[in-house]
């Protein structure tokens, strides 16, 4: 018996120290849309925090990538008012800049890319919550026209 708690004892204690050593989650501190694509054959860089694209971009498969720094968790995306789904990709620092993760690295955003469908000619809008006080919520917007 007192084997079997000498050994619960030595488990839990290293489990404690792994996870007091685990670095505290990044705030959410940017949130950022990066390219508009589309089927017109347009891929636009509207990282300079334009207010609408300059190419007209036609549907379907309009597509939206916004880049986020830290970690958020309410990500809401939307067009017209309407939600619009998306994936994400973890996003590392590496070098120069900021690279999708390999399996290696640590985690400080990520990458949403998100297919409009059919939809063209409204207003894209992302949000998020930043998971760690003070829990801010921060937006972008952008008129895809």
């Amino acid at each position: 018996m007192k084997r079997t708690i000498t050994a619960f004892s030595a488990c839990l204690s290293l489990f404690i120290s792994m996870g007091m050593s685990a670095a505290p989650a990044m705030p959410l501190s940017q949130v950022e849309i990066l390219k508009v694509a589309s089927t017109s054959g347009a891929v636009e860089d509207v990282s300079d925090g334009r207010e609408q694209t300059k190419a007209h971009h036609r549907a379907p498969n309009i597509k939206v990538f916004v880049l986020e720094r830290g970690y958020g968790r309410e990500p809401t995306a939307t067009f017209d008012g309407q939600a619009v789904d998306g994936v994400r990709t973890p996003v590392c620092n590496k070098g120069a800049g900021m690279v999708t993760c390999d399996g290696a690295g640590t985690t400080v955003g990520y990458l949403y890319t998100f297919d409009l469908g059919n939809k063209e000619d409204g207003w894209f809008q992302f949000s998020n919550t930043s998971l760690v006080p003070p829990y801010t919520r921060l937006q972008t917007q952008l008129y895809i026209r």
